[in-house]
């Protein structure tokens, strides 16, 4: 290129500025779609309008919360995965979409390829209950009770979640006759739990913290007593419950969940940067923190590139605990 044409260009950059600022759509130009896994009411729909709101403040445009249950989250990842890749539909969802699901069953999404990481808000691990009137306090003492009973039941929220994974790798590693029982969702099982249905059930931390504060109905007395937690670490909403590693449990007990946002592949880098700072912005503020403690989550954020490389680390870890318990993995 010669003097002539830099001159040239230079005269005109001014102009094309103008006219790529005026054909190219701004960010968001429009209401976004916050599609959110699990029930109106449930945790990310409850987290998910918290951001929404921020966003929607930050953004000058609506940010709309949408919940889509069923499948273990699969119909709201698969809607995600072929919204259009612009920004105005992203996911709020959990490790199970992603990491876990596609080694259960055929998925009509590939959790890798078909999406864009934005950024995780905070990770952590279901916890196990078993009655306040049990004489099991631990997970030895609830491994050795199950052997004397022969058989324990033990509920979740479902097929192929964590809870179910954790459930079937405890049954594997100690021959304890632990069987599974699913459920659509928390509520159910644990109303059975305190009606003597079920030996033990999951819950997420926040709910199993308000079985421990009991109701009217208990005279304010404890419910349950919770065990153990799942994870790597012990949970800020729990702090006194020890972890099964604590336990000497290991071999995948350590593998944690975590909360967090995606957009379909392929959405603009610059759209990216835009959500994510919004995002972090957002989880940063002492509300957001604290309910994510409320959750039983341990807050955390990450960049776009961040959050891929975990998923890649993550994604053998969750495999190898489906193949220790006993589950398909394809």
């Amino acid at each position: 290129m010669n003097r002539r044409d830099l001159v040239a260009l230079g005269l005109a950059s001014p102009f094309l500025g103008t006219a790529l600022a005026q054909t190219a759509p701004s960010f968001p130009n429009r209401h976004v779609r916050l599609i959110a896994f699990g029930e109106p009411g449930g945790p990310l729909d409850i987290l998910g309008r918290v951001f929404a709101e921020r966003l929607s403040k930050a953004w000058g445009q609506p940010v709309v919360v949408e919940t889509r249950p069923g499948a273990g989250g699969m119909i709201a990842a698969d809607f995600v995965a072929k919204a259009p890749a612009d920004g105005h539909t992203f996911l709020f969802t959990i490790t199970h979409t992603q990491l876990v699901l596609p080694f259960l069953q055929k998925t009509p999404y590939d959790p890798i390829k078909d999406f864009q990481p934005l950024t995780p808000v905070g990770v952590g691990g279901p916890v196990l209950m078993v009655r306040a009137d049990s004489p099991v306090t631990n997970v030895q003492e609830y491994v050795a009770w199950a052997k004397a009973k022969g058989r324990a039941t033990c509920a979740t929220w479902g097929q192929g979640t964590a809870a179910h994974l954790y459930t079937e790798l405890l049954r594997k590693q100690t021959g304890a006759p632990i069987d599974h029982v699913p459920y659509k969702g928390q509520a159910g099982a644990h109303i059975d739990l305190f009606g003597g249905v079920i030996d033990s059930a999951w819950a997420n931390p926040a709910t199993a913290k308000v079985h421990l504060q009991g109701d009217k109905n208990s005279g304010g007395k404890p419910k349950v007593r919770v065990i153990a937690i799942a994870g790597s670490q012990r949970s800020g909403t729990l702090p006194d419950v020890p972890t099964f590693v604590e336990q000497g449990f290991k071999g995948g007990f350590e593998t944690e969940s975590w909360f967090g946002f995606l957009a379909p592949a392929k959405t603009p880098r610059p759209v990216v940067e835009q959500i994510v700072k919004g995002l972090h912005e957002a989880a940063r503020t002492d509300e957001v923190r604290q309910r994510l403690v409320d959750l039983g989550l341990t807050p955390l954020t990450q960049s776009p590139d961040e959050f891929t490389q975990s998923q890649q680390k993550e994604m053998p870890q969750w495999e190898a605990l489906i193949r220790a318990a006993g589950m398909r993995a394809s």
